[in-house]
């Protein structure tokens, strides 16, 4: 058991009601545990891109995604064209 100032149980249970506020309560630490994880996750991959590693971005990634895209779609073209023979 954990106590809670009656402050803050009034004002889960106005949130969750009386009867969901172990349900809040847990669904609140989980979101809060995950969100602290991501940060970690964050500040341990800080710094590991690094530009010289992604030639393919040079010119922008909005450039290296219409490119990925005209690829897509001139190989679906050509796919069509071949099943329509």
């Amino acid at each position: 058991m954990v106590p809670i100032p009656q402050r803050i149980a009034a004002g889960i249970d106005k949130i969750a009601g009386e009867k969901h506020r172990v349900h809040f309560i847990v669904e609140v630490l989980e979101t809060e545990l995950q969100r602290r994880e991501q940060l970690a996750a964050l500040d341990e991959a800080a710094g590991c891109w690094k530009d010289e590693n992604h030639p393919e971005l040079e010119n922008g990634p909005e450039t290296f995604v219409r490119e990925l895209r005209n690829r897509a779609t001139h190989r679906l073209e050509h796919i069509q064209r071949q099943t329509s023979e």
